[in-house]
C-alpha cells in the first residue's frame, strides 16, 4: 500500500476536528432553540442550515480542482502526473534522492582520456562488445556505449563495418551486481571473449600482477577524481564454442587487459542553480549513483550537493548497519556510489523512518520497488523503463533534476492555496454560525436558512475556485519545507479564521441592527445578507496571501478571481435590484441604499490587510 500523502493526513485531520466541532454547535443550539421555546420544525430547519454552514461541502472540488490546475501547470513544463495526490505532495519534499546520469549529468558521453595497453583488441571491444544501434550514420541507445562508436569514428574506424564482419555468438547482458557486459564474437574465424565495465568487476578476471593490478586501479582513482567515468576492457581467445550463458561465464577468467577509457558525462546547466534553490528552500539534494565513489564526489562537489569527501559513502558500507542504525547514517551522507537497487530501498525507508518526505528517481527496471516506497515517485520520460514509469508518481518528460525543484515549488503553490481555501471556507462558515447564534440570544431572525444555502452556493464557491490559481509568493522557495508531520491548523492558521470570523460577524450583526432601528426586519435580513456576502468577497481578496500584502500578491494579477469577483457583483445586483431576489426571501431595496452597504462593508479590506503583519507576528505557524 502507498504511504498516505501529507495532503490526505491532514484532510483526515481536519474533516474530524469540523465533525466534532459541527457537533458541539448543533448539540449548543438545540438546548438553545428548546430553551427559546422553538418549535420542533423550527429547530431541525435551524439545526440544518447551521450544519450547512458550518460543513465546507464545496472543498473537496476545490482541493481536486486546485490539484487538476496544479497537472496542467507541470504538463506545461515538462511533467507528467500520473497520481493527482502527489503534486501536492511534491511541496512537502525534505529530501530529493536523485540519479547522477542523465538527471544532475547532461548523459552525453565523451571519451576525454585513454589508458590502452591493446590498442586493436579494445577497438574491437568497443564495436563488438555493444549493443548501441548504427542507423543511417546515426548512434542510438545508451550513451555510453554510443559513446564508444564516436570514439571509434574519431579514430576513423567504421563500427558497423566491424560489427557485420564479427559475427556475435553468445552475451551476457549488464546488470547491476555484475556490473559487467561480455560478448562471444568471432574474430577473423577465431573466437574471442570481449568483456566491459566497472574496473573494481573486472580487475579480479584479468591475468595481471598485483602491482599491475595496483597501478591500474590508482590509474582509475586519479580519473574518477576528474569526474571522469571509467570503463575497463578485457578479452580472451578461446579454443572452442561454449554452448551456453553458464558455460560462457565460467570462461570469464585469467582475461587479458586491453586498456580504459576514462568519459565525462558534464552536470546539466541548470543543476547548480536548482542544487541552492534546494538548500534554500531546506530541501536536501542526495545523489545516489552506481558510478565510483571518487567520480560521484567529483560531480557533487561540482553543482554544490557537497562541500567535502566525507560527506560520501559506498553503498557496501550501509550493508554493515541494521534499519534502526540506518537511520543515523543516511543523516550523515549526500552522495552514496556503487548503490544496487537494495540499498536505494533501504536508503528510503531510514530517511521516511526518521521523519523525512522523500522523492525518489530512478530510471532502471531495478529502481521500480525504492520508486514506488517513497513518498513521490520520479520517473524518467526519455531513459526510464515502462516499468519505472508505471510506479512512478510523475514523470519528467526531460529526465531533469531541474524539473524536479519546478515542480516542489508547484507542490508549495498548491498546498498554499489549498490552505488559503480552508481559512476563506471556514472563516465564512463560523461567521454564519456567530450571526446565527447571536440571533438566538438577542431572540430575532438575522439570516434565514435559505440565505445560507444561497451564500453558500454563490458566495463561497466562486472564490474558492478562484482562489485554485493563485500564483505562488515570491519567496515561496525561501521557506522550510513544512514536514509531515506539521498540523494544518497551526497557532497561525487558528488565528485568521477566528480574527476574519469574528470582523465579518460584527460587521453583519451591526448592518443587521441598525438596518433594523432605520427600515424593519425584512429589510434589515435582506441588508444583513448583503453585508455577509460583501465580507466574504473581501475576505477571499485578502486571502490571496494570508502573509503578505495583497497589493504585492498583485491586486489584479490572478484573472480567475477578477472574472469570478466580476461574476458574483452581476449575481448579488440581479438577485438584491429584479424580483428574482423574492425567490429567496429578499425584499426589494433602494439601489443608493445597497451602494452605502456594499462601501461601508467593502471597507473591512483595510482591516483584514493591517491586521496581517500582527498575526505573523504573535502566532507561530
Amino acid at each position: 500500500d502507498r504511504i498516505e500523502t501529507p495532503l490526505q493526513l491532514k484532510i483526515k485531520e481536519l474533516s474530524k476536528k469540523i465533525t466534532f466541532i459541527v457537533f458541539i454547535i448543533l448539540i449548543f443550539i438545540f438546548i438553545l432553540a428548546l430553551i427559546n421555546k422553538y418549535t420542533i420544525l423550527e429547530i431541525i430547519m435551524l439545526c440544518a442550515s447551521l450544519a450547512v454552514a458550518a460543513i465546507p461541502e464545496g472543498l473537496p472540488t476545490v482541493i481536486t480542482i486546485t490539484l487538476s490546475v496544479g497537472i496542467s501547470n507541470l504538463a506545461k513544463k515538462k511533467t507528467v502526473v500520473k497520481q493527482m495526490q502527489a503534486v501536492e505532495t511534491l511541496g512537502a519534499i525534505d529530501i530529493i534522492c536523485s540519479d547522477k546520469t542523465g538527471t544532475i549529468t547532461q548523459n552525453k558521453m565523451t571519451v576525454k582520456e585513454e589508458y590502452v595497453i591493446d590498442e586493436n583488441m579494445l577497438n574491437y571491444i568497443c564495436a563488438l562488445c555493444n549493443d548501441g544501434l548504427i542507423y543511417e550514420d546515426k548512434y542510438v541507445g545508451d550513451p555510453t556505449e554510443t559513446c564508444l562508436y564516436e570514439y571509434l569514428y574519431n579514430k576513423k574506424i567504421d563500427s558497423l563495418k566491424l560489427r557485420k564482419k564479427c559475427e556475435r555468438i553468445l552475451d551476457i547482458p549488464f546488470d547491476s551486481d555484475r556490473k559487467m557486459f561480455t560478448t562471444l564474437n568471432k574474430i577473423d574465424n577465431e573466437v574471442y571473449i570481449l568483456c566491459k565495465g566497472s574496473m573494481d568487476s573486472l580487475i579480479e578476471k584479468v591475468n595481471l600482477s598485483k602491482n599491475e593490478k595496483q597501478e591500474i586501479l590508482d590509474k582509475v582513482k586519479n580519473l574518477s577524481k576528474d569526474a571522469l567515468r571509467t570503463l575497463g576492457f578485457a578479452y580472451k581467445k578461446l579454443n572452442y564454442v561454449p554452448k551456453d550463458i553458464k558455460e560462457l561465464e565460467k570462461e570469464e577468467n585469467n582475461l587479458s587487459f586491453a586498456g580504459i577509457l576514462g568519459m565525462i558525462d558534464p552536470p546539466r546547466e541548470s543543476v547548480k542553480k536548482s542544487v541552492l534553490l534546494c538548500k534554500n528552500a531546506g530541501i536536501r539534494p542526495i545523489m545516489i549513483t552506481g558510478d565510483s565513489i571518487d567520480t560521484a564526489i567529483a560531480i557533487a562537489k561540482n553543482v554544490g550537493i557537497i562541500d567535502n569527501d566525507s560527506e560520501a559513502i559506498l553503498g557496501s558500507e550501509l550493508d554493515k548497519y541494521n534499519d534502526e542504525e540506518l537511520k543515523n547514517i543516511v543523516k550523515r551522507y549526500s552522495v552514496y556510489a556503487r548503490v544496487n537497487p537494495s540499498h536505494k530501498e533501504r536508503i528510503v525507508f531510514a530517511l521516511q523512518n526518521s521523519g523525512k518526505i522523500v522523492a525518489m528517481t530512478g530510471d532502471g527496471v531495478n529502481d521500480a520497488p525504492a520508486i514506488k516506497d517513497a513518498h513521490v515517485g520520479v520517473g524518467m520520460g526519455i531513459t526510464g523503463t515502462d516499468v519505472t514509469k508505471s510506479a512512478s508518481d510523475i514523470v519528467l518528460m526531460d529526465d531533469s533534476f531541474s524539473t524536479i525543484v519546478v515542480a516542489v515549488e508547484e507542490g508549495r503553490r498548491i498546498y498554499n492555496n489549498i490552505r488559503n481555501n480552508i481559512v476563506f471556507s471556514l472563516s465564512s462558515n463560523f461567521a454564519e454560525i456567530f450571526t446565527i447564534i447571536i440571533g438566538l440570544l438577542t431572540k430575532t431572525t438575522i439570516l434565514l436558512p435559505i440565505y445560507i444555502l444561497f451564500i453558500d452556493l454563490v458566495t463561497d464557491s466562486i472564490p474558492s475556485i478562484c482562489l485554485s490559481f493563485e500564483k505562488s509568493e515570491d519567496s515561496i522557495m525561501n521557506k522550510k519545507p513544512r514536514g509531515i508531520n506539521k498540523p494544518l491548523f497551526t497557532p497561525f492558521i487558528k488565528s485568521c479564521i477566528a480574527s476574519s470570523a469574528i470582523i465579518e460577524t460584527i460587521f453583519v450583526v451591526l448592518t443587521y441592527f441598525i438596518s433594523l432601528k432605520m427600515y424593519g426586519q425584512e429589510t434589515a435580513m435582506s441588508l444583513a445578507l448583503l453585508s455577509m456576502v460583501v465580507q466574504e468577497i473581501v475576505y477571499s481578496i485578502s486571502c490571496r496571501n494570508l502573509k503578505e500584502s495583497v497589493v504585492k500578491q498583485g491586486l489584479f494579477s490572478n484573472k480567475a478571481m477578477n472574472y469570478g469577483l466580476l461574476l458574483i457583483l452581476l449575481i448579488e445586483l440581479i438577485v438584491f435590484v429584479t424580483p428574482i431576489g423574492k425567490l429567496i426571501s429578499i425584499t426589494a431595496i433602494d439601489i443608493s441604499l445597497i451602494l452605502i452597504v456594499f462601501l461601508i462593508n467593502f471597507m473591512a479590506i483595510f482591516i483584514y490587510e493591517l491586521i496581517k503583519p500582527f498575526l505573523v507576528k504573535w502566532f507561530n505557524d
